[in-house]
């Protein structure tokens, strides 16, 4: 029997059990066509936060759009773009104090930004200038992983960490449906558990790791279901309602807050672009699978939504476009800008005092970079 219910008898357990297991349907307080789907057990958020919330999605879609042009033109790398998955970004960021932390992944480019990131500096990592361009414990957002799963245990180190502290903090760790394949998901789960750290996992189930569908990465009923083999509640939502995101995401906010331990939260999404600019998903999914999911775009369905309860104006949508391109405006023009580098960086920031051995690097390359200036020097006087 679990120790928390001694003296209660197996029905207690039963029903501690119960409480673990996922709905068999996701959460959902604003169906596709923006109409209010109710729900007996969650409320949904009022006017403001969703005016709130809007806003987020209008500025996370056009920087995502942005930023897939600035790959295109040679000014990012890679882009992983989370169009159509901008719901579970906002509502990440919004849920959160300024006291709390988010860990985010590869993906999640707006929640980053949505709290409080500068576009430009959130993506400087995939530019390929540093690993993380912002200030980590400014902003209380960790720098942003490409492994899977790696961030999954920071998260819940930290969250550990300032629970033995005594402080008040909660943990946002956000990963893929990928990432639940992995060992450090496993681990980290295991460990917020047994030692109830107040840290939220939150997956965005967005049916594919890559090139791989959801079925071959697990033949559990859904992701949530992992939970109750960890001891810890396992909920499921419409993750393109941000509605819903907010309300299911906000209450396992709270439970951690509380010192009512860990909960997993999969959002089930779908990542209407391809994984990054170097992939092509035509090869594993078909154009009628994606079709289907542009009528439950997150965007237009909050839209449609504050539209019919006049919550939002023409005015006050046309004022929140204009932000967005003003957001976009200026990460172009950052972006767009050369960067200004010195190769003494990669050996001046490893550790505090430079080492013989990479000092003897650093020479190595110094000279070879002075020889090659020299050598252009030369041809250019010819």
């Amino acid at each position: 029997m679990h120790p928390f219910l001694i003296g209660f008898g197996r029905e207690g357990e039963r029903m501690m059990h119960e409480e673990l297991l996922p709905r068999d349907e996701a959460v959902q307080l604003i169906d596709a066509a923006g109409d209010l789907a109710t729900d007996s057990d969650y409320a949904l958020p009022d006017s403001a936060t969703l005016l709130a919330a809007y806003r987020g999605l209008v500025e996370g879609r056009r920087i995502n759009d942005q930023a897939s042009a600035l790959v295109r033109q040679g000014r990012l790398a890679v882009y992983p773009s989370s169009h159509g998955q901008e719901a579970c970004q906002i509502g990440a960021a919004l849920v959160l104090r300024d006291t709390d932390w988010l860990f985010p992944t590869y993906r999640d480019s707006v929640a980053v930004i949505a709290r409080g990131v500068a576009p430009a500096d959130a993506m400087v990592l995939l530019k390929g200038d540093w690993h993380s361009g912002y200030d980590v414990p400014l902003h209380r957002v960790a720098p942003q992983a490409t492994p899977l799963a790696t961030q999954l245990l920071h998260a819940v180190g930290f969250a550990y960490a300032a629970k033995r502290r005594g402080e008040d903090t909660v943990v946002l760790a956000l990963c893929g449906d990928g990432a639940t394949s992995e060992g450090d998901f496993h681990e980290a789960m295991n460990f917020a558990a047994v030692f109830h750290v107040p840290v939220v996992f939150f997956v965005q189930n967005n049916e594919f790791a890559i090139s791989v569908p959801l079925s071959r990465q697990t033949a559990a009923p859904s992701l949530a279901h992992k939970a109750i083999g960890y001891g810890i509640p396992g909920r499921r939502v419409d993750g393109n309602d941000v509605a819903a995101v907010l309300a299911v995401l906000g209450e396992a906010v709270a439970r951690a807050r509380n010192d009512e331990g860990p909960t997993l939260v999969e959002a089930h999404t779908y990542r209407m672009q391809a994984h990054t600019n170097a992939d092509d998903d035509t090869r594993y999914r078909q154009r009628e699978e994606v079709q289907a999911w542009v009528a439950r775009d997150p965007l237009t369905r909050l839209r449609a939504h504050l539209s019919q309860s006049g919550a939002l104006t023409d005015d006050l949508e046309r004022g929140i476009a204009e932000g967005a391109e003003e957001i976009a405006s200026a990460m172009r023009a950052a972006l767009n800008a050369d960067s200004d580098l010195d190769p003494e960086d990669l050996f001046r920031f490893v550790t505090t005092e430079r080492s013989p051995q990479l000092q003897e690097q650093w020479d190595l390359l110094r000279d070879e970079i002075e020889r090659d200036q020299e050598t252009h020097s030369a041809g250019g006087a010819r």
